[in-house]
């Protein structure tokens, strides 16, 4: 080897150990960082060995994608087992004593004790707060399903205005990974960023990508629809200030095309959008009319006839758009128990003035429980309810009631089962794809020393040339 092949190669490999090391450093610098995919140099041979000539990442596109889906997936369903927890919630305990089914049986508890003793006015009392306590159970649990409506919307919004947020930034990263491969410099920068936005707007709405030309990307949901290509679309979304059983949610429109709801306790939905839109929009109104159609029945199971033969409001009375969220017991019988057990609670005397007919307690007879007894036994008795409710339509109101409350506690199991597997697979995912591309200090520690120990032999070798050098121009002097 001539004395300046020699100098070549040594030069050649402090650049490379100059190269090295800046890449290390930066991988031990950012080994924390988990939108950081770790870099390494490619080394090609030379005349005078091997040179570095660029830098890659530690890229793996297929697992990408399945981190990109898992996200997804743990999202939505995470997101609708809140919605869901936040109805139970409202319902108590394990034992959901706070229902209207538990109200209910303690009301016809109430009722048979009362029917059994007609003229004990205290267990009459008992029997009109036991209805107090059922309406005011519907009212509640009403106004908590249409909270976790309005709440639901309020993050659609939210949700809407962060995704636009990000596919702007995303417009910046991309552009700063196209500008970089067109001009032949490093876009690793450029791709950590993008990729940092991608698991971040995976987590609102499934995202999927395609390479388009100098390393850029489009972007379209997981249904096909647009989100970005070469500049983001358009998502847009108006919220409502507040929900009642009558409203309908405004959509989510991205690029024009409306983006649908989720199904199912394991929801088919592909981020928190779509799962919101499942609790505002399919889910919440569902147990709402569950809840309204309890309250209809249970007035019309207490509803009275007056002296002309025509059925009036009894015991229970609402108006409005939803009868459990305006169900009341009336005053009436709040003022005079005795009026539940007489059947006058609508104020007449069960009299018609035309036939002289009797159809309630008018002679306020202190032993009198036909109407106890029959309110009692019509709480068991099969009757139609509304197939929409999406429970049996031909059944008794306790059944109807508490089969509302296995409906919901079936859909939440469900939901908490399948968000459970959905994280294992999403931490699974994650810990494959980390594995691949992220940094370990003990690899790049034991990098180091290889450099150093590269570093040194350079060295050498530029002193062992040094000295031969020294040793000529002493003989030539």
């Amino acid at each position: 080897m001539s004395l300046t092949s020699a100098m070549n190669t040594a030069q050649a490999i402090f650049n490379n150990t100059g190269k090295q090391t800046q890449t290390v450093s930066k991988n031990m610098a950012n080994a924390q960082n988990p939108d950081y995919v770790r870099r390494s140099s490619v080394t090609t041979t030379s005349l005078y060995g091997a040179q570095i000539m660029s830098t890659t990442r530690a890229q793996n596109d297929m697992l990408l994608r399945q981190i990109l889906s898992s996200t997804s997936q743990n999202s939505a369903q995470q997101a609708l087992l809140k919605g869901l927890s936040d109805i139970k919630s409202v319902l108590g305990g394990n034992d959901n004593e706070s229902a209207p089914s538990a109200y209910l049986g303690k009301f016809q508890t109430a009722l048979h004790d009362y029917a059994n003793k007609p003229n004990d006015q205290i267990l009459g009392a008992a029997a009109i707060n036991a209805a107090k306590d059922v309406a005011n159970s519907l009212n509640t649990v009403s106004k908590a399903v249409q909270a976790v409506r309005t709440d639901a919307d309020s993050q659609i919004a939210t949700q809407v205005d962060k995704l636009n947020g990000l596919l702007a930034q995303f417009q910046v990263a991309n552009e700063a990974v196209t500008r970089a491969t067109a001009l032949g410099d490093d876009p690793s920068d450029g791709l950590d960023v993008r990729e940092g936005l991608l698991k971040q707007i995976s987590e609102i709405v499934g995202v999927s990508t395609m390479a388009v030309e100098n390393n850029g990307q489009a972007l379209y949901t997981t249904s096909g629809i647009a989100l970005f290509d070469k500049t983001p679309r358009k998502v847009e979304f108006t919220p409502r200030p507040a929900y009642d059983a009558n409203t309908a949610g405004n959509a989510i429109k991205i690029d024009g095309v409306t983006l649908t709801a989720g199904g199912g306790s394991s929801t088919s939905a592909m981020g928190s959008l779509q799962a919101l839109l499942q609790v505002r929009d399919e889910i919440a109104p569902t147990f709402q009319k569950q809840l309204d159609e309890i309250a209809r029945a249970l007035t019309t199971s207490f509803a009275e006839v007056d002296g002309y033969g025509a059925t009036v409001a009894g015991l229970f009375t609402w108006s409005g758009v939803s009868a459990a969220a305006s169900i009341r017991v009336a005053q009436n019988a709040i003022d005079d128990p005795k009026r539940l057990r007489d059947g006058t609670v609508n104020g007449g005397d069960g009299i018609d003035p035309l036939t002289g007919s009797v159809s309630q307690n008018s002679a306020g007879n202190a032993g009198y429980s036909t109407l106890l007894d029959k309110y009692e036994t019509g709480l068991d008795a099969n009757r139609s309810f509304d197939p929409a409710a999406g429970l049996d339509s031909n059944t008794s109101i306790m059944k109807f009631a508490t089969r509302s409350v296995s409906w919901l506690e079936t859909y939440r199991s469900g939901a908490n089962a399948a968000a459970e597997s959905k994280s294992a697979l999403l931490s699974r995912t994650t810990e494959a794809y980390s594995s691949v591309t992220s940094v370990s200090l003990d690899e790049e520690m034991s990098l180091m020393l290889d450099i150093e120990q590269s570093y040194k032999a350079s060295a050498k070798l530029v002193n062992a040339v040094d000295e031969m050098l020294k040793a000529l121009l002493s003989i030539a002097s």
